[in-house]
């Protein structure tokens, strides 16, 4: 086979992967409404709020795609200080709810700051390592962490501690993909065993460690901080290969599960389609990662390229801990499972991100240095 003809079977791969990403993302927000629909008891309101959102989350992606992303570089700097003005603000004047101070409330709307700060951190970090020098040296590492450590510890005091760990993660891609040698990678690895015992002790709160001991034996507190990973794990495990049936699954329709229509809506989905339709599911997600992949890697600019993988590694991320959240595997943190969990906020975010990367894939002209 000729290189001409290898070229020509690549670019069809490539067209017949951007046919399913939207499709990819549509589908899963269709199943997301299904689910909603049973976790929510039949809640016809509950499932109008989500498709609002949507909508709404839709407009954003469609504007944000068609915004240049040289014009998107230059709002990285601001978008970031302002995401820190709120925090700040967050921390002084913020609303507590459930023990946490997490919303501020701004007259007409109720906002979540840390939500904006995992768009904006990866954003932020990009337009840093795209200005710095073509060599990057140890102290543009240094310069990123710290960009990085601000806004993390400002919603570590929240307290909020998955999306402090989120947002940490998807600015160590950045720093990952800028090249951040292995020595300093090693390093760090080294550093964070060491300070663990520190972190267990003087670093996180009490229902934080029992959130982990927890899932180390759900059993020892049954019916208090392990009711949760039990009758997650039973709704998993009674959906068996072919699921109980839409509206059929026990532990949702009979309150058993907590956050049905949030954080363990993959509880509902799997007690009802099984493991087919988790397959199903799984392979929407690696469809749409996968295409967000080859976005990052045709991405012709550092910026361009540090923003779009740290977005589609997020977003991995996000499936993954929202999944091993809900079979055991990972402590409970808080984290929805991307466009099927319920939520506006969330769903604003994730799909901004998507506008951002379709917007790298439609201007790479524009985006040429």
């Amino acid at each position: 086979m000729s290189s001409p003809d290898i070229r020509k079977i690549w670019h069809y791969l490539v067209r017949y992967i951007d046919n399913f990403l939207l499709a990819g993302i549509f589908l899963l927000m269709l199943t997301g409404l299904i689910v909603l629909y049973s976790a929510a008891g039949g809640s016809h309101a509950r499932v109008i709020s989500q498709l609002i959102n949507m909508v709404i989350a839709c407009v954003v992606m469609w504007t944000v795609a068609n915004i240049p992303p040289q014009q998107i570089m230059r709002l990285a700097l601001p978008v970031y200080v302002l995401g820190i003005i709120l925090l700040v603000a967050v921390a002084l004047f913020g609303e507590i709810q459930n023990g946490a101070r997490r919303w501020l409330n701004l007259g007409f709307v109720h906002v979540q700051p840390s939500e904006l700060l995992k768009i904006a951190v990866p954003l932020m970090m990009a337009w840093y390592f795209d200005k710095a020098h073509i060599t990057l040296r140890w102290r543009d590492y240094v310069v990123a962490a710290l960009i990085l450590l601000l806004p993390v510890l400002l919603i570590i005091r929240q307290p909020d501690l998955g999306t402090a760990l989120l947002i940490l993660i998807s600015g160590f891609y950045v720093i990952f993909l800028a090249g951040l040698p292995w020595r300093i990678l090693a390093g760090l690895v080294v550093a964070a065993a060491v300070s663990m015992p520190l972190l267990w002790n003087f670093g996180m709160h009490d229902y934080q460690r029992k959130r982990i001991m927890t899932m180390l034996d759900p059993s020892q507190d049954a019916l208090g901080a392990g009711y949760h990973t039990i009758q997650s794990s039973i709704a998993i495990g009674s959906g068996g290969i072919s699921g109980k049936g839409w509206l059929k699954g026990t532990q949702s329709q009979l309150d058993f599960l907590p956050e049905p229509s949030t954080d363990f809506i993959f509880s509902v989905f799997s007690e009802e389609f099984g493991l087919i339709g988790n397959s199903l599911l799984l392979s929407l997600y690696l469809i749409v990662i996968g295409r967000c992949l080859v976005i990052t890697t045709k991405a012709p600019t550092r910026f361009a390229r540090l923003v779009a993988g740290s977005i589609s590694l997020t977003l991995f991320t996000y499936v993954f801990v929202n999944m091993g959240m809900v079979s055991g595997i990972l402590p409970v943190v808080g984290i929805p499972l991307p466009l099927i969990s319920y939520g506006g906020t969330s769903m604003v975010t994730i799909l901004l991100g998507f506008g951002i990367l379709m917007s790298i894939h439609t201007h790479p002209k524009l985006v040429k240095t």
